[in-house]
């Protein structure tokens, strides 16, 4: 295969993670041409890494997709609300997408994304990293396999963990809803994905409750400043103390959490103390602009009679888990551990899947459980005319996208979905 060239639009952590990747594991596959990023650090990381020229540089994606097409792939890791329109101007020129998700903030969106690219015969690969994992490839080995039967139910667990609840989903970029989008299509439009394809039949009903009940003003500790910096009496005892997260890094997020809330690629201590002065990030955690859930439920039909009970919590240290129930045995496992825990009715001995032991050609390690690596592997497989078990079109990642769009009005109404119905109004 000759080498891809690929131009990205939003050069923070995710447009990052993938044009590492890139250039670590698949240099012979890929080269970066062109980037486009408001934030000078992360643009000048970009340019500097692959050596982009000044010329094809920017602060906006507009010109780069006012050209005639220069490249084969667009990489676009704006913010959610920012995917649509870039989408469309790159599938007009002709690019395949890699496309992170959500595909769009509104169903709207979303369908009109996927009718653009199925008109102009584009690909657009959304990232849902979830499914290049070897631990959901297992999972989904293992059903299709027969070993349990049919899947009648499935119990999941989406631990948002409490840290990454206050620095994304509260102090964050995705802690407002008008800023981003709702919750469970922001952080979970991967899980609702992954249990359609785990079933492998269509979502029919959907039923949600959620709310935001922790993170606000109701709750701050007395005598709580609006920044942890400013001499807050309960510093020592809070486990959201800015200091704490952002400056001490007790918690070992380094690199991550430092790098989002300074905007720095590569940030001193300095960069952090500013950063908890004078950006959200420094603020009380129960005193931030955030709106989105820190709890919710969902349940939901899955063709006539499979059955799945969803949970997502910011009250979790953090990490998935599935219990896989069917008509022949069941499924115990948990994202973060090497095994599957698997139990034949007909066998009646319990026995351990090893995730690590298992050899695929997408076993890629790497960030998201190995996610990360194995899409751009996948991406490339795909470019080849090799297409995996996890890739799907785009207007499966639509269809599945529209079960959280579906839950979230739900939560908001208090009825039931049919999703019939619901697909109904953007198709």
């Amino acid at each position: 295969m000759a080498k891809k060239k690929v131009v990205v639009i939003g050069c923070g952590s995710r447009g990052k993670v993938y044009t590492d990747i890139m250039k670590k594991d698949f240099c012979d596959d890929f080269e970066v041409v062109a980037c486009a990023e408001p934030i000078d650090d992360r643009r000048n990381y970009m340019q500097r890494e692959h050596s982009i020229p000044d010329e094809m540089c920017f602060k906006s994606w507009e010109p780069i997709l006012e050209r005639e097409k220069f490249a084969d792939i667009a990489i676009i890791a704006t913010m959610d609300r920012d995917h649509y329109a870039p989408a469309m101007a790159a599938i007009e020129k002709g690019y395949d997408l890699l496309l992170e998700k959500p595909v769009a903030a509104t169903p709207e969106q979303c369908r009109e994304i996927q009718r653009a690219a199925e008109k102009k015969g584009v690909f657009v690969l959304v990232c849902h990293v979830l499914r290049f994992t070897k631990f959901y490839i297992a999972l989904k080995d293992i059903i299709d396999s027969g070993e349990i039967g049919r899947v009648m139910s499935i119990q999941a667990i989406e631990g948002v963990g409490d840290i990454h609840q206050s620095h994304s989903f509260v102090r964050g970029n995705w802690g407002n809803s008008d800023r981003s989008s709702c919750m469970i299509l922001q952080k979970t439009c991967h899980d609702m994905d992954i249990l359609a394809w785990l079933i492998g039949e269509k979502c029919t009903e959907v039923h949600s409750f959620g709310s935001l009940s922790y993170f606000t003003r109701e709750n701050a500790p007395e005598g709580s400043p609006e920044r942890c910096i400013d001499g807050c009496p309960h510093a020592e005892t809070c486990p959201y103390n800015a200091e704490k997260v952002y400056v001490d890094m007790k918690y070992g997020c380094k690199g991550w959490l430092d790098y989002v809330a300074t905007e720095k690629v590569e940030p001193t201590r300095e960069d952090c103390i500013e950063a908890i002065k004078n950006t959200q990030y420094g603020k009380c955690v129960f005193k931030c602009d955030n709106n989105v859930v820190d709890h919710q439920t969902v349940n939901l039909r899955f063709g006539k009679d499979v059955y799945v009970d969803f949970s997502m919590s910011a009250f979790t240290v953090g990490g998935r888990t599935l219990r896989i129930m069917g008509t022949k045995g069941e499924i115990y496992a948990k994202m973060s551990g090497n095994d599957i825990d698997v139990f034949n009715f007909e066998k009646r001995e319990p026995y351990k899947y090893d995730v690590d032991a298992k050899v695929t050609s997408e076993m890629i390690t790497g960030g998201h459980g190995g996610g990360d690596s194995g899409i751009i592997y996948a991406l490339r497989e795909l470019l080849k005319g090799n297409r995996s078990k996890s890739v799907c079109e785009i207007g499966e990642s639509c269809d599945n996208h529209m079960i959280s769009f579906a839950a979230e009005e739900s939560r908001v109404t208090g009825k039931v979905i049919n999703m019939a119905e619901f697909e109904a109004r953007y198709n």
